[in-house]
């Protein structure tokens, strides 16, 4: 009998799973259903089944034999390349949709229309102002953010088509916009983005791979703008997230206290739940507990934990187990990345699963639609029912799992270059010295969910160790930075055993610097998924400082466990902006060769940036490292060192290629 896949690297996880397992009547769990689903459907894995209309769904064969051809005529390139294009917009659509949220707060705030609000950070509106071209001198605070606002709003209706996203313009280097305007993919408007790419897919209009594939990365390029606007407007609105220490996983839980777990993407009313629950203390005194106990899941997570250091719980795979515990009272959620089994489980304990958004209902939420008018009132109802909630509580189902780490977060670009003025007063000259030193080889950057086709969590700490014990930097986002803190990869005592010495020096003197007795972490947690701008916009600079293209860094980016629909956005724009992208989980587009090769092969020829699909992390590591070695050796750094090709082999890889390897190149793998 095959040995049992392992399910998760978190053994706090694991002791609510096998709490399941040993009672009768609870609800199944997302591995549980995981299981019922095999064997998965092997159209549906290579992404050659169709159902964009109703004569199907047609399903193509990709080995060439009978059917080649769906109902329409459509081959599997065309239907390939349609499903990829919807995903990307799709991708494109939430991440760009938390953008515009965000800003309708912000014009909210501006409008006189809520006190829940304030600007927090002046300085970063100031700095937003003169990136995107707008003077800040004679204007008052209200006035610049008008300004501010209503450019943004513009990047989702211009309609003059040779004007760029602004933001799109900010975050990239001029010769990445010089190759984006060859190739014509740059936007101009973000929803026209995604409404174009839902026409084109549409049945009876475009069916050649190769426009279709390009409409993808315009669209992606918008994804891009939708994401660097919300991270600048929420650290506008909330603060720029500062260095913090705190502590994560499921032993934040308190047993003693009202808890309170949010989740989602949207910061906007989590921040004020934080704001009002201290006002709401007495309350909850009042029934018992000693206080409220505020904690994050998945990216709303990661943006209370960056900006406030509210602990985070854990991520999207283990969202039930949150529930499991028995000890929240109430799960208030947002939108994107929502299991739709949470209301099942709220219902098997006292805890009131909360929705507050029209676009994310549950069966069985209670339901408080925010309104930035009356975000306090709203905040302060939510935290009620989690109060009455709690009079509920049953003490034999609570199992908090006594699993925390102590961790450092909030390395926005910000905190990075403070921490680097410590020892130069150019901060990214400083890192172009430590690349050519050696003491940094290069910056990998983590982003992406949970899959179950992989144990959870075990990719991402497997990558980062490898990265790590080859001198490379490590910058997390969302679930995956979730994993990494989890894992305990964002402390100093990680730092001790997990880097390389030119990392640990590197890390020491930037701790030294900042007064603290102990090294920096080696893995520095930028925010949520949306903040992967941060990332974009630190290698930009990074990239001109250098008087590069971001081609030509040495930086890898990814995502051992992709998941969303967002992760294919993320990913096409990454390669379009020249980083090579390692995918760990084989995405639904190898029923077609070409598209394959488009995205392994043509990318790299047209932008710098491609894909690489390897599950074995260990191998993925491996390959990452060498292309790091590889854009050194370009860019005359290590000279002496071996050479390494673009796509992360060596020269003996060619001349002992070994079956894992040979099994990679006949799925298009190389």
């Amino acid at each position: 009998m095959a040995e049992e896949k392992k399910k998760s690297a978190d053994p706090a996880v694991l002791q609510l799973l096998a709490k399941c397992e040993s009672c009768e009547g609870l609800p199944t769990t997302m591995w549980d259903r995981y299981d019922a689903m095999q064997p998965q459907c092997r159209f549906g894995e290579l992404g050659v089944c169709c159902t964009l209309c109703f004569q199907g769904p047609c399903r193509i064969n990709p080995t060439g034999k009978e059917p080649v051809r769906g109902i329409c005529g459509a081959t599997d390139y065309t239907i390939v390349s349609r499903n990829l294009l919807r995903r990307i917009a799709a991708g494109t659509a939430a991440h760009s949709d938390h953008g515009r949220h965000i800003a309708h707060t912000l014009h909210a705030l501006i409008e006189g229309e809520t006190d829940a609000y304030s600007i927090k950070s002046e300085d970063k509106l100031k700095a937003v102002a003169k990136k995107v071209g707008i003077t800040a001198e004679g204007k008052d605070t209200m006035q610049l953010a008008k300004e501010v606002v209503d450019l943004a709003l513009e990047d989702f209706a211009r309609q003059d088509e040779n004007v760029p996203l602004t933001w799109l313009k900010t975050i990239l280097t001029p010769e990445r916009m010089e190759i984006l305007e060859r190739c014509d993919v740059v936007p101009y408007n973000i929803d026209a983005m995604v409404t174009e790419t839902m026409h084109r897919t549409t049945m009876g209009v475009d069916a050649d791979p190769v426009p279709l594939i390009f409409n993808g990365v315009k669209c992606a390029m918008a994804d891009l703008a939708g994401e660097a606007i919300s991270t600048d407007l929420s650290d506008i609105l909330f603060g720029v997230p500062k260095m913090v220490v705190t502590q994560t996983n499921l032993g934040v839980l308190k047993e003693d206290q009202i808890n309170l777990a949010m989740h989602g993407h949207n910061p906007v009313l989590s921040e004020v739940i934080a704001d009002m629950a201290d006002e709401m203390v007495d309350e909850a005194k009042a029934v018992g507990a000693t206080g409220i106990n505020l904690v994050g899941v998945c990216c709303t997570g990661n943006e209370l934990l960056s900006r406030r250091g509210i602990p985070l719980a854990t991520n999207f795979a283990s969202q039930e187990a949150v529930l499991m515990t028995g000890a929240v009272d109430a799960m208030i959620v947002d939108y994107q990345c929502v299991m739709p089994s949470l209301g099942m489980w709220a219902q098997c304990y006292h805890t009131q699963l909360i929705s507050t958004s029209n676009l994310c209902r549950q069966a069985g939420d209670v339901h408080i639609e925010f309104n930035p008018k009356t975000a306090k009132e709203d905040a302060k109802r939510i935290i009620g029912l989690a109060i009455e909630a709690y009079k509920n509580r049953k003490e034999t189902d609570i199992e908090i799992p006594d699993y925390r780490e102590t961790i450092v977060v909030g390395f926005s670009l910000e905190q990075i270059e403070e921490i680097l003025r410590t020892q130069s007063d150019d901060p990214y000259q400083y890192i172009v010295d430590q690349l050519k030193e050696g003491k940094i080889k290069g910056f990998a950057a983590m982003a992406g969910c949970n899959n179950l086709k992989t144990c959870q969590d075990e990719s991402h700490l497997t990558l980062a160790r490898e990265f790590l014990k080859n001198d490379i930097m490590v910058l997390a986002t969302g679930c995956a930075a979730g994993a990494l803190v989890r894992g305990g990869f964002t402390s100093s005592k990680a730092t001790q055993e997990m880097a390389s010495e030119g990392l640990k020096e590197f890390l020491t003197t930037l701790g030294k610097g900042m007064g603290l007795e102990d090294a920096l972490p080696p893995v520095w947690h930028m925010g949520s998924c949306v903040d992967n701008s941060r990332i974009q916009f630190f290698m930009t600079t990074l990239a001109n400082k250098m008087g590069v293209d971001i081609k030509d860094l040495p930086i890898v980016a990814s995502a051992p466990e992709d998941m969303s629909e967002k992760a294919t956005a993320i990913g096409t724009w990454l390669v379009a902006s020249g980083w090579p992208v390692h995918v760990g989980i084989f995405p639904f587009i190898h029923g077609s060769p070409l598209v394959v090769q488009v995205a392994e092969l043509t990318a790299r020829d047209v932008y710098g940036g491609f894909f690489i699909f390897e599950t074995d992390p260990n191998e993925a590591a491996r390959r990452l490292s060498n292309i790091i070695k590889h854009r050194r050796w370009k860019l005359g750094i290590d000279a002496d060192e071996e050479i390494v090709y673009p796509t992360g082999e060596t020269a003996a890889d060619f001349f002992e290629e070994t079956e894992p390897q040979k099994a990679n190149t006949a799925n298009g793998g190389k």
